[in-house]
């Protein structure tokens, strides 16, 4: 594809084989310093500083930006900070919690690693970045676990000091393919025309394969567009090619789906059992309502997701916690994926915290906990988590990713559902993914 614009998305994963050389450490490294609290704060009311017993922690995301917003995810950590402090702490000890702005940029992602470094944070939890090249080479240096970023980079299923807990778009894609192979007729597959764009037909492929369906057909599309009619109309063609078994199209553009749905929904009056299918961060319960609800053209749609629905009870203490301590925040969307993210890093981190007892509570203690064997339980929210140097999908340059399971879930009179009432495992999906 001579010509081809080669952008990074500011959405979807960047997934590629690459290990993390020692120049892009050195890059993170020179960052300058003059502006390196832009965007970064300290949670109101809690308390810090040398010669106290307070576990200071970050969490970051990007906010107020033109492309992917998660302001949740801090907004959450202060909230959870606000709880465990009025509640004794961890361990008797307070939790100071420090929020950065990532920008979706990669300076302001590297300055928020070098904040953390020069604050001596002992973890860095729940946040969002696409920039895992950039800000995890600051954190490997100075030995500061990564816990539960969203899953959105390469880096995080590499880096020995990245404790993802979910399964990211791998996952996520190579499940929903499972699905569509029982379900639908031809796939069309529409995503951005991007370098991190270019990795997601084999995953979603994968999925395919295993069912014995055919590889979807890729649809490029700008990432940045205002409007997707003629590739609405290509993607329609392409999923009735077959007229005996109805289509499925596959929206992946993240934040900018919504836009697609918009033109899908204008195309696709000549198409009436084209069905759509996507994954979680790029719908939601509020992107369903906003788009019709049960008219929309989501309904009857599967959405695998990392985690159970928003209504199961299982995020109860989370909604407990938003309840008594962040009550008409409007940044918290109990149902947002980077919001949940936050909740089971934050639990994992409380319970790795509680492993060490009277211990110091130090970057290398926490690490070294994690490192030896430490299983976690989240209420249920996902497996029992675990992390290992390699773990069985090392061989496809994912040897981080160990949360390997997905839930499938269907818009049903415009809600968000449970399809299936238990999790999805794709290890051996993504082992067959041919990723090379």
């Amino acid at each position: 594809m001579t010509g081809r614009r080669r952008t990074r998305s500011t959405v979807l994963p960047t997934i590629t084989n690459r290990p993390v050389r020692a120049s892009a450490r050195t890059a993170a490294a020179l960052v300058a310093g003059a502006s390196l609290a832009a965007g970064c704060g300290v949670i109101p009311g809690t308390t810090g500083g040398s010669g106290d017993d307070t576990i200071t922690v970050m969490t970051w995301a990007p906010q107020d930006t033109k492309a992917t917003n998660k302001p949740g995810m801090p907004a959450l950590a202060q909230a959870y900070a606000r709880w465990v402090n009025a509640h004794g702490g961890i361990n008797g000890r307070k939790l100071k919690v420090l929020t950065c702005n990532d920008r979706n940029d990669s300076v302001a992602a590297a300055r928020c690693a070098d904040r953390a470094v020069e604050e001596n944070v002992v973890a860095v939890v729940g946040s969002y970045s696409q920039f895992g090249d950039t800000f995890l080479p600051s954190l490997e240096g100075a030995g500061i676990p990564y816990i539960g970023g969203y899953g959105i980079t390469n880096a995080e299923f590499t880096s020995p000091l990245s404790y993802p807990v979910n399964g990211g778009q791998p996952t996520l894609l190579a499940g929903l393919g499972r699905e569509l192979a029982r379900t639908c007729g031809p796939v069309a597959l529409v995503r951005p025309d991007s370098i991190a764009g270019d990795e997601l037909p084999p995953l979603l492929n994968s999925g395919l394969k295993v069912g014995g369906h055919p590889a979807a057909g890729d649809q490029l599309a700008d990432e940045d567009a205002t409007e997707y009619g003629s590739q609405s109309e290509r993607a329609l063609r392409y999923s009735t090619d077959d007229v005996s078994d109805p289509g499925c199209v596959v929206p992946a553009l993240g934040d900018r789906t919504t836009t697609f749905m918009d033109s899908f929904r204008r195309s696709r009056e000549d198409y009436a059992d084209v069905r759509t299918a996507t994954v979680l961060g790029s719908v939601d319960q509020t992107v369903i309502n906003a788009n019709g609800g049960a008219s929309s053209p989501y309904e009857g749609s599967y959405i695998t997701g990392w985690y159970p629905v928003a209504s199961d009870a299982r995020w109860d203490p989370m909604k407990k916690v938003i309840s008594e301590q962040a009550f008409g925040d409007n940044r918290i969307d109990p149902a947002d994926a980077g919001v949940q993210t936050t909740w089971i890093a934050y639990t994992v981190f409380k319970k790795v915290v509680e492993s060490l007892g009277d211990g110091a509570v130090t970057a290398d203690s926490v690490r070294g906990a994690l490192n030896k064997g430490l299983k976690v339980s989240t209420g249920g929210l996902t497996p029992a988590l675990q992390w290992k140097f390699q773990d069985v999908l090392a061989s496809v340059g994912y040897p981080r990713l160990v949360n390997r399971k997905v839930s499938l879930q269907v818009v049903r009179e415009g809600r968000l559902v449970a399809a299936r009432k238990n999790f999805i495992d794709v290890t051996r999906t993504l082992q067959g993914a041919e990723l090379n």
